[in-house]
Order: C-alpha cells, then structure tokens, then sequence
C-alpha cells in the first residue's frame, strides 16, 4: 500500500477580536497604573493592572494565526497554528466524503447552485500560495483552501474526478 504524505502551511488571517481586547487591556491597564498612582497608590487599582497584564498576555497568545494541510492516505487535516507555538487540530476531512474541490469561481461549481455565504474559511492572507479552492464535503459544508501546487497535485491523483485545478 503507497502512503501519500504532503504538508502545506499557510498564514492566516489576523485575529481581530483577539487584538482589539489586547489594545483595549493596554489603555485600562495604562489608565489603572497612572490612576494608581494619583490616588495615592490604591492597593486594588495594583491587582486591577495585574489583571489587565494577565489579560493582554493571554489576548496575545490568539493574535498570529497559521493554517497547516496535511494529506496522510485520503484524508486532509486541518490544524490551527497560534503564535508559531500552539497547535491545534481544528477538522479531518476524508476523502470519501469530498464532492469536489476547485478554485473559487470555477465551472466545476456551477452544478452545486449556489454557495454558502458562510462558509469555514481556512484560507491564507495572501494568494501566493497559489489561490483559493473550494471543497465541498458531504453536500452541505463549504471549505474555503489555499493549498500549494504539490498539495493539489496528491489531491487530484488520489481522487482525479473531484479535484480541479482550472
């Protein structure tokens, strides 16, 4: 039995929420400091700043996002990469179950009417890797992909009447 083995690792889109509550720690954490220090040095303005540190902290862990595929024997996995640090397994995707795969705004996905506006999107930043795909898996969930040219070549060799790259 051949393995077929292929990583692909993208950047991903900045986390938003997580950085505007790191922004919004840093100016009460500022304004609790200096306010500690006008009012006399306040003991639970100190334990105030000491949350507001543990909170930028923790809101700085989810700022940097990346994407890893990973195509083990017709299964694609999808891991969340935080601050090049942590990683976490976010779905497994088999490839019996996959309807197709083709770049976004392909013919090929004309025959599934129209798509969702609401789909998971583990695609990069920037379309250097190569551009966007659509997978749609079991009829009903939309993926939105930036696979690199080896992952889409082992993709469409092990399943060449779902993958597209035109």
């Amino acid at each position: 039995m051949s393995e077929s083995y292929v990583e692909c690792l993208v950047k991903g889109r900045p986390n938003t929420k997580a950085k505007a509550l790191m922004i919004l720690c840093i100016i009460l954490a500022v304004a609790a400091f200096v306010a500690m220090f006008l009012l006399g040095g306040k003991w639970w303005l100190f334990i105030i700043v000491i949350g507001l540190v543990v909170g930028i902290y923790f809101s700085s862990q989810y700022t940097r996002v990346e994407y890893e595929y990973l195509y083990v024997d017709k299964e694609l996995v999808i891991d969340k990469i935080y601050n090049e640090s942590r990683r976490k397994r976010v779905v497994t995707y088999s490839f019996d179950k996959v309807q197709i795969i083709a770049p976004v705004g392909s013919r090929h996905l004309d025959n599934f009417g129209k798509l969702s506006t609401n789909p998971k999107d583990f695609s990069a930043v920037d379309d250097s890797q190569g551009g966007k795909y659509v997978m749609i898996y079991e009829g009903q969930e939309q993926v939105l992909l930036s696979p690199n040219e080896a992952l889409v070549k082992i993709m469409k060799n092990a399943a060449p009447r779902k993958v597209y790259s035109e």
